[in-house]
């Protein structure tokens, strides 16, 4: 089963970047992910295709206009509701959404189609939220210039949970927050750089050994660093 994800923005050349980076690049070579930018630049209303307008009540910068989201999502998808299209997942990106967290990663990589609007300016009318998308996805706690960043984000977290993303697939296992936990620290060459020595127990090729001492400093850095997610 492959994943079709869609990203409507205004900017659709950000995500060029994407497509050539090699873990995204994999799964779109394998046939397992398929990505498409929609311009929504030419739903605009006017000579100008304006997108966005000043917000009712006052204040600075510009919102994007939900009739402009409405025509681009229903030119593509031909449905009156958007997000009465029970086979796919609709959302727009935004501060205030649901927190992308690894577990909300693997939810959506088992989709086999997922949409993201990217908001831009002072964001989206929240009438686009409450009736045309099916949520909102934050990737976290800060403001972005657009949502073009944090879609890049989606699409990475959520890929490179797909098969043949990975070189060696079984390294998605032991990366952070896998069982709520953070990952251990990792080294490589050389085993010993101006006096400060990889770990004795690291070199002693004793399999379940090495495991144990990993699983232990996982639990040490969850418990010093972010001890909230034991609790999760």
């Amino acid at each position: 089963m492959s994943l079709e994800v869609d990203v409507f923005t205004l900017f659709p050349g950000y995500l060029d970047w994407l497509r050539e980076s090699r873990p995204v690049r994999n799964v779109l070579e394998s046939g397992d992910l398929a990505l498409r930018a929609v311009d929504m630049r030419p739903f605009g209303l006017g000579a100008h295709r304006q997108v966005d307008d000043s917000p009712y009540g006052g204040g600075a910068g510009m919102v994007i206009r939900v009739d402009v989201v409405d025509a681009a999502l229903q030119a593509v998808y031909g449905a009156d509701t958007p997000k009465m299209l029970a086979e796919r997942r609709i959302a727009v990106l935004a501060a205030s959404g649901r927190r992308l967290d690894d577990a909300l990663a693997a939810e959506l990589a088992g989709l086999e189609s997922l949409t993201l609007v990217c908001g831009r300016y002072e964001g989206v009318d929240e009438r686009v939220a409450e009736h045309l998308v099916d949520e909102e996805l934050s990737i976290g706690n800060y403001v972005l210039s657009g949502g073009e960043l944090a879609a890049a984000i989606v699409v990475d977290a959520i890929g490179r949970l797909l098969p043949g993303v990975l070189n060696d697939e079984t390294s998605a296992l032991f990366d952070s927050f896998q069982d709520n936990l953070l990952a251990p620290p990792v080294y490589t060459r050389p085993a010993d750089f101006r006096g400060i020595k990889v770990p004795d127990i690291l070199l002693s090729g004793d399999p379940k050994k090495i495991e144990e001492w990993r699983y232990d400093q996982s639990l040490q850095r969850t418990r010093s660093r972010r001890p909230g997610l034991l609790n999760e």
